[in-house]
């Protein structure tokens, strides 16, 4: 993913606009803002998993674990879940199951269905994990209050529903 740290300023984006004049000053302000803001806050993830051993992807596999009733879940559904293909979702599942953070699980009935359980090991991760976390996301987003934070939730919202708009074909 590309790292722009210079985003344009409103005068390079008024030279844009002359040249294009489809170019929404504001909206492109806005929309490379939101991008770099959630690059940082990517990085910034990594960053504090790491201190922990973990990076995302298999941070949020044992989140998706620790969701469900039983602590286990089918790679399909985790994949699903997850957002990521099955062949990624096995790597991930790989992984933790070496560190012996979950473990496959083979049904009786059908050799071939496999589930993923959350290990005592994999929750203690978790619990180590989620305080630190918790704490560093509270300090991440003080800058907000409760409405703010619940008014930014809307206007992400907004933005999630224009996103298929950058996909679709003319």
């Amino acid at each position: 993913m590309l790292e722009l740290k210079d985003l344009p300023t409103t005068g390079v984006l008024h030279k844009f606009a002359e040249r294009y004049p489809d170019a929404d000053i504001t909206a492109v302000s806005s929309f490379l803002h939101l991008l770099r803001v959630a690059t940082d806050l990517s990085i910034a993830l990594d960053t504090c998993l790491s201190k922990h051993g973990l990076l995302q992807g298999r941070w949020w596999v044992l989140i998706l674990l620790m969701r469900e009733d039983t602590h286990t879940a089918t790679p399909s559904v985790l994949a699903s879940k997850a957002g990521v293909t099955r062949a990624t979702m096995t790597g991930l599942i790989d992984g933790l199951e070496q560190g012996g953070l979950v473990e496959r699980v083979f049904t009786k009935s059908d050799r071939r269905s496999v589930l993923i359980h959350l290990t005592d090991a994999g929750q203690a991760k978790l619990d180590a994990v989620m305080p630190d976390y918790y704490q560093r996301l509270r300090l991440c987003m003080k800058g907000l209050n409760e409405a703010q934070r619940i008014q930014l939730e809307q206007m992400l919202d907004l933005i999630n529903a224009g996103i298929p708009e950058l996909t679709k074909q003319k």
